[in-house]
């Protein structure tokens, strides 16, 4: 048994807590939110984002972080990304040298352009770090549907640990070495689903979003080979895994927020709509910014960029897509 912090009561966390629990380790939750801590110590539910999931009574939730993370083991960072540098700045001073954090946030940082690990490795440099992702919505994994996910870490123990503590008979969980890859996949992901969104908005069909999909997989593995990545793991969970689930499923956010735009709402309206934060707004910016720097086409990730800040007309902008100049399907590809 682990004593294990889980940093975020939102639904990722809560349902995370709701694994770990169940798995018998010793799990406390914190929130920033006094009010939310109540409503999860009074009914036992996240009432407000994962409704009809209970939780287990052996479940501490607390706003106070000494408390929280006082002896833990094991830190899993669920707070929306960009909130992680702030929460974990403050919760250094109680974590312990050689613990894990377990970072399951997906995004990356708007000025920095740094991923989640990098941001905790600066901020707390006594603890190992890890990245946790792949298709796995919360209100799935809070009932105990079957999900598949992958554990990274640059070390294989700590990927392993991390495996470990998760793993159960509904909830698999496969290790890598490959961060980089898994963290970019697990962001930019969240960039094509709001386009994904914006074309099911517009009216459009499923060889639409089956051709951006497949042309947005294409963006990220560019971007993620580019920068160290690999593209095994793009072909894995973290990349076409997570990208089918976040572009077609009722549970996603960044779909549902692009469909809103694509129905002719801005994305301040989409996200107030969707009452959640919608990640890929917040990657989009620095996706187009990772492209220039390193030299790298993503024609999508600027289409997003056009419409969500630019104040572009989402239908024109889908054309100018499909009506670029004509190219070949694959660079590496060459008749004899």
């Amino acid at each position: 048994m682990k004593k294990i912090c889980v940093l975020g009561a939102g639904s990722w966390g809560t349902a995370l807590s709701i694994v770990l629990s169940n798995n018998g380790h010793d799990v406390t939750v914190w929130s920033i939110d006094p009010e939310e801590v109540l409503m999860l110590n009074d009914y036992r539910e996240q009432r407000d984002k994962l409704p009809g999931v209970m939780v287990p009574s052996v479940i501490v939730f607390t706003n106070n972080m000494e408390l929280a993370l006082r002896d833990a083991e094991i830190i899993v960072c669920a707070v929306p990304s960009l909130f992680v540098r702030s929460t974990m700045k403050s919760a250094s001073a109680y974590i312990k040298e050689g613990s894990i954090v377990v970072d399951v946030a997906k995004g990356i940082e708007d000025n920095t352009f740094k991923t989640m690990t990098e941001i905790i490795e600066e901020e707390c440099p006594q603890a190992e770090t890890a990245i946790l992702s792949g298709p796995s919505h919360a209100e799935e994994v809070g009932r105990g549907i079957p999900t598949t996910i992958v554990a990274g870490s640059k070390k294989k123990e700590v990927a392993e640990c991390v495996q470990d503590i998760f793993m159960n008979d509904t909830f698999r969980v496969y290790t890598s070495p490959d961060v980089i890859g898994i963290e970019l996949g697990g962001s930019l992901k969240n960039v094509i689903a709001l386009a994904a969104g914006i074309v099911d908005g517009l009216g459009f069909g499923d060889n639409t979003k089956a051709a951006l999909m497949t042309r947005g997989i294409a963006e990220i593995s560019r971007l993620v080979i580019a920068m160290g990545g690999h593209i095994e793991t793009l072909a894995g969970l973290s990349g076409i895994g997570d990208l089918i689930v976040t572009c077609t499923s009722k549970h996603s956010r960044n779909r549902n927020a692009g469909y809103l735009m694509g129905q002719g709402k801005t994305y301040q309206e989409a996200m107030d709509e969707v009452k959640m934060v919608v990640e890929g707004v917040y990657s989009a910016k620095a996706a187009r910014e990772l492209g220039k720097q390193y030299d790298i086409s993503m024609p999508i990730v600027e289409a997003v960029n056009e419409v969500l800040f630019e104040g572009a007309d989402a239908k024109e902008v889908s054309m100018r897509l499909l009506m670029r100049d004509r190219t070949i399907e694959s660079h590496n590809l060459q008749w004899e």
